[in-house]
């Protein structure tokens, strides 16, 4: 693999660990878990729903989801500045 594919893999690892370990320190895990991670799908499918009058659009995949979970709405504005880069 390549090396940056590699480094993209741990820093996403990374991440998600962070993640999890701050929704277990938390009194209610299972609600802390649910509100952390939904708004960014959410903004992945109002960025969809708007997609005609916006001309903007996130494809939805299950790497965009995950992405859109573990970030929130900076790791869905990362994807959306991406794509109007490249």
């Amino acid at each position: 693999m390549e090396s940056y594919i590699v480094m993209a893999i741990s820093v996403c690892v990374l991440i998600l660990l962070t993640v999890i370990h701050i929704i277990m320190k938390s009194e209610h895990p299972v609600r802390s878990a649910i509100f952390s991670l939904l708004p960014g799908p959410a903004a992945v499918i109002c960025i969809n729903l708007f997609s005609e009058i916006t001309s903007v659009a996130v494809p939805v995949s299950p790497l965009t989801l995950a992405v859109s979970a573990v970030l929130g709405i900076p790791g869905v504005t990362a994807m959306l500045i991406v794509q109007r880069i490249l």
